[in-house]
């Protein structure tokens, strides 16, 4: 029984990525040369002691402002800020995270779908609710460092050089109550607060309008600083990437009509207004 017990532990341990598991043991051993204990280094950084053993235990992931301040207090020379960007990495789904590293390269971004939010543009609470309603359900830490990495994202909207972003939201999704009354309401007014965004911009596909090229599916769809264009598709946890010139083309062509067909910018902050206001 014993034994059993612990392959099974040993297994729940396999589960935490590597680079987490990689990151404490480095951060053990530069606190090991500096010569502090867990609570010394705990103290120093601001953390508990709690935290401090489970990064080093590769059970939760560093956030930035630990990996500053441990680099700081173990005088570790960049060796920690190297890897903080594939910690990062790691709380997202594994289907999506070689998408997301293209998605941080990104100059411009479109984004079409029609049964919930576009992730960039969600309020914590609609993207609690959404991860609520996963099958298999995710454990307390995977909610939270999902959320955390999801919010992360969001910096896109802002950052410098500026990005452009587009994104065609079907109208049904503005009216699915995700979370309830109250956090479809948040959410609605996050779409208007982002649309005015003089770099985002924020239209409904309406139901009214029956056939549209959009009825084959979500895409994503962004140009990197290489100039290189790039479709992304995700469906129950798989996901592809389209980098084929032709079938971009094509899939640019598609989202190109699609602007034509949705509501103007103008048109869809006036219905999203209308409908905050009916909740």
């Amino acid at each position: 029984m014993v034994r059993a017990t612990a392959k099974r532990d040993r297994g729940a341990e396999d589960k935490r990525p590597g680079v987490w598991k990689a990151y404490g043991k480095v951060l053990k051993l530069l606190r090991e040369h500096a010569g502090l204990t867990q609570d010394q280094l705990a103290d120093l950084v601001g953390y508990s002691h709690e935290q401090v053993a489970s990064i080093e235990q590769g059970r939760r992931p560093a956030k930035h402002e630990f990996t500053v301040a441990a680099e700081q207090a173990l005088d570790a020379r960049g060796v920690l800020d190297t890897m903080q960007e594939d910690v990062d990495l790691a709380r997202l789904p594994a289907f999506f995270q070689d998408f997301a590293q293209i998605e941080g390269d990104a100059i411009s971004f479109f984004w079409y779908g029609n049964h919930v939010m576009p992730g960039l543009l969600q309020t914590e609470a609609y993207a609690r609710a959404l991860l609520a309603c996963n099958c298999p359900g995710l454990d307390d830490d995977q909610v939270e460092q999902r959320i955390e990495a999801r919010l992360a994202r969001q910096a896109i909207l802002t950052r410098k050089p500026t990005v452009e972003l587009s994104f065609i939201i079907g109208e049904s999704v503005l009216t699915c109550p995700v979370g309830g009354r109250d956090v479809l309401r948040e959410q609605l007014h996050q779409l208007l607060k982002l649309g005015a965004l003089p770099n985002v911009s924020v239209q409904i596909m309406p139901n009214s309008y029956g056939n549209h090229v959009g009825l084959n599916g979500p895409v994503v769809m962004l140009e990197t600083a290489d100039r290189r264009r790039v479709a992304y598709f995700e469906s129950q946890d798989q996901s592809m990437i389209v980098t084929d010139p032709v079938r971009v083309s094509t899939l640019a062509l598609r989202c190109g009509k699609l602007r034509t067909q949705a509501l103007n910018e103008v048109e869809s902050a006036r219905l999203i207004e209308r409908l905050a206001g009916e909740l």
